[in-house]
């Protein structure tokens, strides 16, 4: 039980960690200079993160959104005011409205450039600090705006299931290595050890039906973020990380 506390104090340091530094990384991480960039057949450094996070899902899956995420550190902040589960799985598809149009247009302005492409990691940016001007802190409590608000009106992590531009990614990325079945951070449950307690569920930082995944033996879901909230509140140590092939 130590070690569980401890994995989840780690966790949530992490989170807060990475969120305290969003203003110095905020560029990395945003969706309007990947598409400036591609306009002018520059690929920036937040398109290249959403490369890295798409390829480190192969592996890995969500455990960025559940980890290291700025956006989820101050979500998760957010649950001292509010940490009402999400149960509206409608708000999941909006995420897919925003980013299908964007990376379409990404896509288009790469292709139109052609072999004329270059890559500039601190385009837009003139050091690696990406807020480091008053006028860029404005754009910095916009973005925290949108984060924060969803998550304190609605719930847990609401920005994450339903504008959320980072997470397709990782969930096509998934679902990729799901299709081919290669070894990948994921969960398992030894359903024979399950007493119905509904802890994994009232845990779960994604407000998935958990105890309902143990039932079926298939702890696969495209919002599951490897927090590890079910794997170390269970009192029976029904689930567990495993690095396998799945199902």
């Amino acid at each position: 039980m130590a070690k569980t506390k401890t994995r989840q104090r780690v966790r949530k340091a992490l989170l807060l960690l990475f969120f305290i530094l969003f203003p110095v990384i905020m560029n990395y991480l945003s969706p309007y200079l990947s598409i400036s960039g591609a306009s002018k057949g520059i690929i920036s450094g937040s398109l290249l993160f959403f490369g890295l996070l798409f390829f480190s899902s192969l592996l890995l899956g969500r455990a960025f959104c559940g980890w290291v995420c700025p956006g989820g550190g101050a979500q998760e902040v957010c649950t001292l005011v509010n940490d009402r589960p999400v149960r509206r799985k409608r708000l999941d598809w909006i995420k897919y409205l925003i980013w299908i149009p964007w990376f379409a247009v990404i896509l288009f302005f790469l292709i139109r450039s052609g072999r004329a492409l270059s890559v500039r990691s601190l385009y837009q940016m003139d050091t690696f600090v990406s807020v480091d001007s008053a006028s860029r802190y404005i754009i910095y409590y916009f973005v925290l705006f949108l984060i924060v608000i969803p998550a304190a009106a609605v719930g847990r992590r609401t920005m994450c299931h339903s504008i959320c531009w980072m997470a397709p990614f990782m969930i096509l990325g998934r679902k990729l290595r799901n299709l081919v079945r290669w070894p990948a951070l994921r969960l398992k449950a030894g359903t024979e050890k399950c007493t119905n307690c509904g802890t994994c569920t009232k845990n779960c930082m994604m407000s998935l039906e958990v105890q309902e995944m143990v039932e079926k033996s298939r702890m696969e879901n495209s919002e599951c973020i490897l927090c590890g909230q079910c794997v170390d509140s269970c009192p029976q140590g029904v689930i567990r990380y495993s690095f396998s092939r799945g199902v």
